[in-house]
């Protein structure tokens, strides 16, 4: 077998596929403007730029290209990994690897928080791989086949690299990603991220920052950037530090980017801070709401949105112009029969067009998962996904434990919230609240190519939406509100009216399985309906029998 440190060795580095039913893969707005995928592999190029950069290196994307065979046969030794909805692709990966001779590296969220499931692979590398990596190729040096890696410690990100960008097509992505920090402050009780990467966040220096940057922009990209920090306004004051100077660099190359993040509430409190967003030309912000209950709030730890206006919170993140993706949750202890409604009117009078909406999910080594144990109330097995056609997110397979209400009330309140928010009707009425309210004062000014090329996908859109019998009037109705009200907004608001193509196919999706779902708990009861459903007993509809999103 090929020594993996020689000068010759060819490397493949697999991204493996996320489900076309996930709330993040809309890949059918994506085919309207001419792209395969949402967001870059970021992870695999950053994994790319630790290992040995004397080594032949190819990144495959199954998102966005076919693995084959080929591929296998090219390579010396396979790099995958990923989070938990990509559990199943990764273990076939390394199948498929072993088959074709190739020695298979895993490392990733879910090789981390459970490895005894990646025992099958040769290296497993655990943590962070600033850390983890070189122990790797030290024990390379030494002749080894096999072997686990993991430190206690955490990577100072000043000694961050800048990830090999270079490894993919940008045509293939609406987005590509930048992270700055690693970590969150806070102590949400159901949150992964503080076991993975500690609460004590960790930043990359300016100049880092804008060094990544200059090489994208090198590299000949424009567009949309995402930040994909846990919480990007973890350290407000080192966040202010940096603002100004992308702004200054943006400023200087004739702002060829615009960017979005994910931040906790608490920024709204800083208008300051929302200036030099919205001067920076940020447009999207992932916020996790969770829940209007502020009980359940509590028990969760999330204290930092106790207590909120959230409507008004919203509203001034629209004045900055930034467009609010927020994240929802049901299947908290303290939830009443009254949690749905206020729910409803939640998304609805806040105008959040982009509710990921889910059911509460006990994940790997979180505070949350340790409480339940204690209380005799986890499903033990409830992390190893054994069907992926259905077992997709925490949309699809939340829930992995005993509830405080019903199982079946909670799963009849989470239809009924779907329902109700990505109703065609309801949906257009959240746009036009947040294209109203959006205040955008755009830098970014894409070529002549992009323009045309938007073009374009507008027509498209057109076609899909505009003389759809479902959404027709509601999509010309939104577009001659906004043109002479707010004529700013235009572009925004059909970008979202774009979105509801998946959002309600997915929905669809998950309405239909959950009703199956509740079938499986009325014929075997509640207790132990809902454990069989977690251990793959349950007769769910499979993804492969549906229309998939990203058929033509």
């Amino acid at each position: 077998m090929k020594a993996l440190l020689d000068n010759g060795t060819k490397c493949l580095l697999v991204q493996p596929r996320f489900s076309v039913f996930s709330f993040w893969n809309y890949v059918d707005v994506c085919k309207i403007v001419g792209a395969k995928y949402p967001a870059a592999p970021l992870g695999l190029m950053t994994v790319a730029a630790l290992l040995p950069q004397h080594w032949a290196l190819k990144l495959v994307d199954e998102n966005v290209e076919p693995l084959v065979d080929e591929h296998f046969e090219w390579a010396d030794v396979v790099c995958t990994g990923g989070m938990l909805s990509q559990q199943q692709g990764v273990l076939s990966v390394i199948d498929r690897a072993h088959a074709h001779g190739c020695r298979v590296v895993v490392g990733g969220p879910d090789p981390t928080s459970q490895p005894g499931l990646y025992e099958s692979a040769d290296y497993l590398v655990q943590g962070e791989g600033e850390l983890t990596i070189p122990m790797l190729i030290e024990d390379l040096l030494g002749g080894s086949t096999s072997g686990a890696y993991q430190s206690p410690d955490r990577p100072d990100m000043a000694h961050a690299v800048v990830p090999r960008y270079d490894l993919i097509r940008f045509k293939d992505y609406i987005q590509v990603g930048v992270q700055y920090s690693r970590g969150c402050p806070f102590n949400c009780e159901f949150c992964d991220i503080i076991e993975l990467y500690g609460r004590k966040q960790r930043t990359k220096s300016i100049e880092q920052v804008v060094r990544e940057l200059q090489v994208l922009y090198d590299l000949g990209y424009r567009g949309h950037i995402d930040f994909v920090d846990d919480n990007f306004v973890g350290n407000k004051r080192k966040v202010k530090q940096l603002l100004p100077v992308i702004r200054e660099w943006s400023e200087a190359h004739g702002h060829p980017f615009y960017f979005s993040t994910e931040a906790s509430i608490d920024f709204t409190d800083d208008d300051e801070l929302l200036r030099m967003m919205q001067d920076v030309d940020f447009r999207y912000v992932f916020v996790g709401v969770e829940t209007p209950e502020d009980e359940a709030l509590k028990q969760a730890q999330k204290t930092q949105n106790v207590n909120r206006p959230l409507t008004e919170n919203m509203r001034k993140i629209y004045a900055h112009g930034m467009i609010v993706n927020g994240g929802f949750i049901l299947g908290f202890d303290s939830e009443t029969d009254r949690t749905a409604d206020k729910m409803i009117r939640c998304i609805q009078d806040s105008g959040i067009c982009m509710a990921m909406l889910g059911t509460l999910y006990a994940l790997p080594n979180t505070q949350l998962t340790r409480r339940l144990r204690r209380e005799g109330r986890l499903f033990e097995d409830g992390s190893k996904q054994r069907d992926n056609g259905t077992e997709i997110d925490q949309m699809t397979s939340g829930l992995n434990f005993v509830t405080a209400r019903p199982r079946s009330k909670v799963l009849e309140d989470y239809v009924r919230v779907l329902d109700h928010i990505y109703n065609p009707k309801r949906y257009y009425e959240r746009i036009t609240y947040t294209a109203l309210n959006l205040k955008r004062v755009d830098k970014y000014r894409p070529s002549f190519g992009r323009m045309l090329n938007s073009a374009r996908a507008f027509l498209r859109l057109c076609g899909k939406t505009g003389f759809n019998r479902r959404t027709g009037r509601l999509f010309w109705k939104l577009v001659f509100t906004v043109l002479f009200r707010n004529p700013r907004a235009v572009e925004s608001a059909v970008n979202l009216a774009a979105m509801f193509i998946h959002f309600e196919k997915q929905c669809k999706f998950i309405v239909e399985n959950t009703q199956r779902r509740l079938a499986h708990i009325k014929e075997h009861g509640e207790e132990l309906g809902g454990r069989t459903m977690c251990e793959g007993a349950h007769n769910v509809r499979p993804a492969e029998e549906l229309v998939p999103i990203a058929a033509d």
